[in-house]
């Protein structure tokens, strides 16, 4: 049985090799679905890898706190809002918190003015516990004191796409901007983050909390955001629970009405984004993966021409003793192989086509081909490749020695 597979497959071989424009042109289309399998999934998963690293980083025990308002109350002029009374209940009475801090972005256009330059970036106010919630590291200067919040000083910290945008010296430190008709001083240059799906972590202005309060005025009630990190013993879905009932009393919900907030930690952010990422890859991986198909009919109708091409070759084949299924495998390992090679090719330029894609992109992370896509990629070529060889397998085998040595 094994010389009978090894002879089939160096018949295989030979015959492919035999054809070599003709084999290529028949594996085109599982070279062509293949690559393009493998190159959709090298960049959806490349990204993947790239936004896991990147929560990673945040901590799996940080949290965030906004406010939630449904579309339907938006639209009766409802809003929902947490306040720093909210923030001052969770720091009493809330366990397991290693640190915490408001962020109130700023309500007006996000301009930020040097000179004769303009630029519209983040701009919110934050305390100095913001630098281990968000973990932030500085390149020059300080960050954000807590009596600099005290004091409602006008220095802020920025990030350096900002001081790119405004022209501002490597080193801005002592320099002033000025944010909605106020001059602030810059104490400190955050170190850069990098871009994350095409946006900045860098675009950013960050100002003591107080200061933003005393710059937007008592106009309409603010509406802040709170994130916090939590000490390593604390477990998550407790302290997410007591918050949840610390802030549905402090806004009067009852049993019935829904929470008028969201709490969130990293993971959860990062398996909504891998739930996306995966029903995208699977999707287009799904369209794409057509052409395999495609691919495979064309393998199916250049070996039905084979087999009518070497019919007196299989009526020799016989009449010397070849069996049914000695003709059945040898065209079946045909078919296989094409299909494989075809994969293999389909692979190596997938994967280059998906390292174009990402590095042509400015900030986009590299691709990666995990395992499992190579396995499938290769499985389903040849699975493709006996699907429709066995058509073409079965009329060589069954063909009749005396007919077939007839045949001219």
């Amino acid at each position: 049985m094994f010389f009978a597979l090894f002879e089939s497959s160096r018949a295989a071989f030979v015959s492919i090799f035999a054809h070599g424009l003709r084999s290529f042109l028949t594996t085109l289309g599982i070279v062509i679905g293949v690559a393009s399998v493998i190159a959709v999934v090298s960049v959806t998963q490349g990204m993947s890898a790239f936004i896991g690293d990147t929560f990673s980083s945040l901590g799996s025990n940080s949290l965030t706190i906004e406010s939630y308002t449904p579309l339907e109350d938006q639209m009766k002029g409802i809003r929902a809002r947490l306040t720093p009374s909210d923030l001052e209940l969770i720091e009493k009475r809330a366990d397991g918190i290693a640190s915490i801090t408001p962020i109130l972005y700023a309500n007006r256009a996000s301009q930020v003015k040097y000179g004769s330059q303009t630029a519209f970036s983040q701009i919110f106010g934050t305390t100095y516990a913001f630098q281990d919630v968000s973990q932030s590291y500085m390149r020059a200067g300080r960050f954000i004191a807590q009596s600099d919040n005290e004091t409602r000083r006008r220095v802020v910290v920025i990030g350096d796409k900002v001081r790119e945008n405004l022209s501002l010296p490597e080193n801005p430190v002592n320099e002033f901007v000025e944010i909605g008709g106020e001059w602030l001083k810059v104490v400190g240059l955050l170190e850069p983050k990098g871009d994350l799906m095409g946006f900045s972590q860098d675009d950013l202005v960050i100002m003591p909390f107080n200061t933003m309060r005393s710059i937007q005025g008592n106009q309409a009630r603010s509406d802040i955001q709170i994130q916090l990190s939590l000490t390593e013993q604390a477990d998550i879905e407790t302290i997410s629970q007591q918050l949840t009932s610390l802030l549905r009393n402090a806004h009067g919900l009852s049993g019935k009405d829904d929470d008028d907030f969201t709490i969130q930690t990293s993971e959860q952010l990062m398996e909504t984004f891998d739930s996306i990422i995966n029903m995208v890859t699977i999707v287009v991986g799904g369209i794409v993966s057509i052409s395999l198909l495609v691919g495979g009919i064309g393998i199916m109708n250049i070996m039905l021409v084979s087999v009518t091409e070497r019919t007196r070759e299989i009526g020799i084949c016989k009449a010397i003793g070849a069996k049914r299924h000695h003709i059945l495998m040898q065209f079946l390992i045909e078919a296989l192989l094409l299909s494989l090679l075809g994969g293999l090719i389909g692979l190596a330029i997938g994967y280059a086509l998906g390292n174009l894609i990402s590095s042509s992109i400015p900030g986009f992370p590299p691709a990666t081909i995990p395992l499992w896509s190579i396995a499938l990629a290769l499985g389903f070529s040849g699975f493709v490749g006996v699907l429709f060889g066995i058509l073409p397998a079965a009329k060589a085998a069954n063909l009749d020695p005396i007919d077939a040595l007839r045949y001219e």
